[in-house]
């Protein structure tokens, strides 16, 4: 029988300050099956200590104390992956995949963490090796109507709807055309000719920006806000959370919300968890 599946994802900002400042409280009430985490900075006995009685996978970072990525898991994790592209790709502690067997479907769950960048800097090129590199993925995860959904802080704004302030940001990493281009081909109509933001052609890839479909034509719903000023008081935020799915997918989503916290005393992290409902099993 059909039922429905809570998947979330969230930016952490470090797992063992998160669960410090609120997190497993707000994990209590969530009811989550699948949680893709990002920048956990730990080591795995961190993870295990924050999330007891999880089954855990978990990719850290080269370098101790940045990045890592993990999925936790009410369901058995079948396997998982993290490699993406060549040894070019910078993606240790950026990219998990995740295998899951839902009531006899198969799903793929992906905690994604691309590069924040600096325009004109190795940084950014590393960024887009990333997405050149999810760019080849894709497909792969999607082929013969797959059940996937690549999620997390990906670093991008696509359009002016996902930054309040989109006019000042337009030569910042995070809003650069280039970037945004990439996105214009992820969720372009699959096989057809995409002209990016940026001039750029290419072909469609046919994913669906689950927060975008199901919010419509508005502002944000934003994810992120700067620790500057009042940004998150004032909501000038950025939506760079994201749950990109396989068409097949996207036709089973029953709900989604941001899970913004009521007051800045509150937050637990400087993103908002981003939780999707989705209806699986045969």
């Amino acid at each position: 029988m059909p039922r429905d599946l809570r998947i979330a994802t969230v930016n952490v900002n470090g797992i063992r300050a998160a669960v410090r400042n609120g997190m497993a409280g707000w994990l209590d009430a969530a009811d989550v099956d699948i949680l893709a985490l990002q920048e956990v900075r730990a080591e795995r006995v961190h993870l295990e200590t924050a999330l007891p009685g999880w089954e855990l996978v978990h990719d850290e970072s080269h370098t101790k104390g940045r990045s890592g990525v993990a999925v936790a898991s009410r369901l058995p994790i079948l396997a998982s992956r993290t490699e993406l592209g060549d040894d070019t790709v910078d993606s240790q502690g950026r990219w998990l995949e995740a295998d899951f067997d839902v009531d006899g479907e198969r799903l793929t769950v992906v905690s994604a963490y691309v590069h924040s960048g600096e325009d004109g800097t190795p940084k950014q090129d590393a960024k887009y090796g990333f997405l050149d590199a999810m760019t080849v993925r894709l497909p792969e995860l999607a082929s013969d109507g797959a059940l996937a959904a690549v999620m997390g802080d990906l670093n991008v704004g696509h359009r002016p709807l996902d930054i309040k302030n989109w006019r000042g940001n337009v030569k910042k990493a995070g809003f650069l055309p280039r970037e945004r281009a990439y996105f214009d081909r992820f969720l372009g109509d699959e096989g057809a000719e995409i002209v990016g933001v940026d001039g750029s052609t290419g072909t469609g890839l046919g994913w669906v920006d689950v927060g975008r479909r199901f919010a419509g034509e508005v502002d944000g719903p934003y994810t992120w806000w700067s620790n500057r000023g009042q940004a998150f008081d004032n909501d000038t935020g950025w939506r760079i959370d994201y749950h990109l799915v396989t068409p097949t997918l996207a036709e089973r989503v029953v709900d989604y919300r941001v899970a913004r916290a009521a007051a800045y005393a509150e937050r637990w992290s400087d993103h908002a968890p981003v939780i999707v409902d989705y209806r699986v099993g045969v």
